[in-house]
């Protein structure tokens, strides 16, 4: 089994390299996915949410309110950090339980977690190749403004809140430049394709 961390800033688009990445046969562990599994309405997480910050997280439905969530969290890193020590051990409980089934199933299986802040929480080390989706910050805003609906300001707060590019870059075994269209996107994410399958 080969396992490979996929990352990149907000709005780089790294959602669309990992599906393709599925299309061509990788076992996707999506931890945006997996991040709201651990805390829908009846889980262990979603009661250490509420528990730690109060019920005007819960939705009228008894779902997290996302938006309220973030109000609380986005400007107070100390909120954040709280937030991050509920979500993150049982996001990564559950990947490896799906990589562990992924390895059952496979020996040889490429299995690609899909992990925003794989360069914050330190865990480039653990992954056999780390693949980061890379265009320059202007790139990221304009998209962040035209598909997100984002306001400038917006964007780049979301930038800055992430680790900064130079870092991302420096944790890198293989860049994918997305600054381009998706055909050159495209002829990248197959090459690379090419090269994990033969390393499995």
């Amino acid at each position: 089994m080969l396992r490979v961390g996929l990352t990149g800033g907000i709005g780089s688009g790294k959602s669309e390299v990992a599906r393709r990445l599925a299309s061509y046969g990788a076992v996707l562990i999506d931890s945006d996915v997996l991040a709201r599994e651990v805390v829908a309405p009846g889980t262990e997480g979603m009661a250490a949410v509420v528990e730690a910050f109060g019920d005007a997280v819960v939705a009228a439905d008894g779902s997290l309110d996302r938006a309220a969530l973030g109000r609380q969290v986005f400007a107070d890193p100390a909120a954040r950090r709280r937030l991050e020590a509920i979500v993150h051990p049982r996001v990564r409980a559950r990947a490896a339980e799906i990589e562990a089934a992924a390895a059952a199933d496979d020996p040889r299986a490429v299995v690609v977690h899909d992990i925003p802040l794989l360069v914050e929480t330190g865990r480039a080390d653990s992954f056999d190749v780390v693949v980061v989706v890379d265009l320059p910050e202007d790139l990221q805003v304009e998209r962040l403004t035209k598909l997100r609906r984002m306001t400038p300001e917006d964007a780049r707060a979301r930038i800055a809140a992430q680790a900064p590019r130079e870092r991302r870059l420096a944790a890198a075994d293989v860049v994918i430049d997305n600054a381009g269209d998706l055909a050159a996107l495209t002829g990248q994410v197959r090459a690379l394709w090419r090269r994990l399958a033969a390393r499995s």
